[in-house]
Parts: structure tokens; C-alpha cells; sequence
């Protein structure tokens, strides 16, 4: 990314006070509803703990385990990459409080299922949806990740054959995809 980590959390912030006349809060309540509806039409079973106060918004059941899942969206971008803010009150999200960060690209429409090896530690977050070559494109669409078990989904996978044939969208780079 070439740029300071905290660059990034910050300008995401920054530009995520009102969108369309929303707050944040009610942004983030709508995106946490198209997740909800979206892995639900995937075959998923999802659960929404009470309240807010971990780090995590829902627990979703797959056929490996059931995940701790953070969800986020941006509409912040700065050139041809979006932003994101990662921490919360200054703290980078931990493999002991989630399993996977969901991320919505609301003007792209497009998800990214980021497992917490990949972005434990981090500030911020760059993602460029039109880039097919870049860093995190192989977690676009990558639903079939919740079906993995932790060892199988690492930095550089990149899968020879198709990690969930069952289910019926396929991720970026999965080798089944059109």
C-alpha cells in the first residue's frame, strides 16, 4: 500500500460521517441486514448475538465450524482504492475476537470475506475492486471461505480446484468461475 496504516483508518473515518443522508450507525444497520439476507440465500445458518459489545456482529454456521464474523462497508474512496478504518478505539482487530471480517464495497456492490489471519494487526485497509491483480482480490466474493477450515484458507491460497462446489456464486479466483 505504501502508506502509513493509520492514514488509511483515518480517511475512512473522515469520510464516513453522512452518506445519502445516513449516520454511520444507520449505514452500518442496513449493510449488517444485506449480509444477514445474503448469506442466508447462500445456505448459511447466521445468528446475531445480543448486543454490541464484541467485536464481532454475527456467528454464522458453515460446515467447518461456526465463525465469529465482523462486518463493514465503505464508501470512502481516494483514487481508484477504497477505504477503511479497521481499528476500534485504537485497537486492530485479534484472531481471539473474530474469525473473518466481511467488508461490502456499497458503490461497487461487491463483498470481500477476509479471513482474520489477513488483516489481524492492521488500521486500515485498502481495497481496489477494479484491480484484479491486487492484494486482496483473491477474497472478493469469496464466500466459499466460511466452508474452510482455518489451514485452508491462508495468505496465498489460491485454490486448484474449487473449495465449495456447492455453493452458487464463486470467488474471485476460484477456478470454476465463467
Amino acid at each position: 500500500m505504501g502508506e502509513h496504516k493509520g492514514e488509511l483508518a483515518n480517511e475512512g473515518r473522515r469520510q464516513a460521517k453522512k452518506v445519502d443522508g445516513l449516520t454511520c450507525k444507520r449505514r452500518g444497520e442496513i449493510v449488517e441486514a444485506e449480509f444477514l439476507a445474503k448469506v442466508a440465500r447462500l445456505g448459511f445458518r447466521v445468528s446475531k448475538p445480543w448486543g454490541d459489545s464484541d467485536r464481532y456482529d454475527f456467528v454464522v454456521e458453515a460446515g467447518s465450524g461456526l465463525w465469529r464474523v465482523q462486518v463493514k462497508s465503505t464508501t470512502c474512496r481516494r483514487g481508484k482504492k477504497y477505504c477503511l478504518a479497521l481499528a476500534s478505539n485504537g485497537e486492530p482487530y485479534k484472531a481471539e475476537e473474530i474469525d473473518f471480517l466481511v467488508v461490502y464495497v456499497e458503490p461497487e456492490k461487491l463483498w470481500y470475506v477476509l479471513p482474520i489471519e489477513i488483516v489481524a494487526s492492521l488500521m486500515g485497509l485498502g481495497l481496489y475492486p477494479g484491480l484484479r491483480r491486487s492484494k486482496f482480490d483473491r477474497y472478493r466474493e469469496a464466500w466459499c471461505l466460511l466452508t474452510c477450515k482455518p489451514k485452508a484458507r491462508g495468505w496465498k491460497d489460491i485454490p486448484v480446484r474449487c473449495r465449495c462446489p456447492a455453493l452458487s456464486v464463486r470467488c474471485a479466483v476460484c477456478p470454476n468461475r465463467e
